[in-house]
């Protein structure tokens, strides 16, 4: 059986979101039926909107979801109809990345999650008026007040959890929080430096926060967003528009430099200061997404001194494992995610979109 519902179609790169009927099929096996209840937008969606991102368009993005299970495929056995869940990226469960508990790096990872917009048998997920249109965007695309997910996408959680405030875990908190957990691994008492303090960047923020580190210094270039960063963990503010950061970095560690850095800024010159500002032996965890083609220079007799550059897609995170522990956190007032988020209806997507590009907001929600 079908499923008649209202999601928000992108027409063409660049063209806004609008609400349309769409239909869904009916479940496969392995495929859960979500009736939305929040989806957090990402600068993801927004690049896919452009067409920046190679996104199949006419489509549905969203990849923050979160709501409740209306039926399941009659292979599925994690979820329940009635189950409260939190949907993430999708991957194969076979491949190396997958069996070895990386399923971010997954061999089918690109086709799966952005490009094709269907399953990756090239079937579709969703039509209007009877035309197959892009969906299965990470598995979900949760712009739809239902959506159909892969359940390797469906991460439940415990029913007393927020949902309102817990979407954005499947992406943007995740890559943060991984980031630092899963790929920096700071030591005890080392420092740790964030570029840029949007969702991502502040969400590293507050899981160095829950570790016994050293200094925790955001970077960005808006004080409001300085301001927050500290009150979420940081110990130390550069504002870049004011001072230099090279300099203000080698003032903070007593010119040995930042042992860890988490740089989400995606700009090639910041990246570059973000490298040359590593202690010996220091990581630099690159998050923020360039235009294709883009490049940086490193200085090579600096990187001889044991520093490490390391491309982090999704905070190298396992879903299933992750993210009911951050939601726990969250439940026990340890990760205050609702400082980030302002909600929005599924009809003001287009004005949280332009909310979210001028820096009003750091996370929109769109509640259903």
């Amino acid at each position: 059986m079908s499923t008649v519902t209202t999601a928000a179609v992108v027409e063409e790169p660049g063209a806004p979101f609008t609400l349309t009927e769409v239909v869904l099929d009916e479940p496969r096996v392995d495929e859960v039926l979500v009736r939305m209840v929040a989806t957090g937008l990402c600068h993801s969606d927004l690049g896919a909107q452009a067409g920046k991102i190679p996104f199949r368009l006419p489509g549905i993005l969203g990849h923050e979801g979160a709501g409740i299970v209306e039926r399941i495929g009659s292979a599925v056995t994690k979820v329940e109809p009635g189950d409260k869940v939190l949907l993430s990226f999708t991957s194969c469960g076979h491949c190396t990345g997958c069996r070895n508990g990386h399923p971010a790096l997954c061999d089918t990872w690109v086709p799966s999650n952005v490009v094709n917009g269907a399953r990756t048998d090239g079937s579709s997920t969703v039509q209007r008026d009877g035309t197959p249109i892009g969906g299965h965007f990470f598995g979900q695309s949760s712009f739809s007040g239902m959506a159909l997910a892969d359940e390797r996408s469906v991460v439940k959680v415990d029913r007393e959890a927020d949902l309102s405030v817990l979407a954005p875990l499947g992406c943007g908190v995740q890559t943060g929080a991984g980031a630092v957990w899963n790929v920096l691994a700071p030591r005890p008492g080392t420092s740790l430096a964030v570029f840029g303090t949007g969702a991502v960047g502040l969400s590293s923020i507050m899981a160095a926060n829950l570790l016994p580190l050293g200094d925790i210094i955001a970077v960005d270039r808006v004080p409001k967003r300085l301001e927050l960063a500290r009150s979420l963990g940081a110990r130390h503010t550069i504002n870049t528009a004011a001072v230099d950061l090279a300099t203000a970095l080698a003032d903070i560690t007593g010119g040995r430099g930042v042992d860890n850095v988490v740089d989400t800024t995606g700009h090639p010159a910041v990246l570059r200061t973000a490298v040359d500002s590593l202690a010996a032996g220091g990581a630099c965890a690159v998050i923020g997404v360039a235009a294709p083609g883009t490049e940086v220079s490193l200085e090579i007799h600096g990187l001889l001194t044991g520093k490490r550059i390391l491309g982090v897609t999704l905070g190298d995170a396992e879903p299933e494992t992750l993210l009911p522990r951050l939601a726990a956190l969250h439940q026990q007032g340890r990760l205050p995610l609702e400082r980030l988020i302002q909600h929005y209806t599924l009809e003001d997507l287009n004005r949280a979109a332009h909310d979210m590009h001028t820096g009003v907001t750091i996370k929109p929600v769109v509640l259903f």
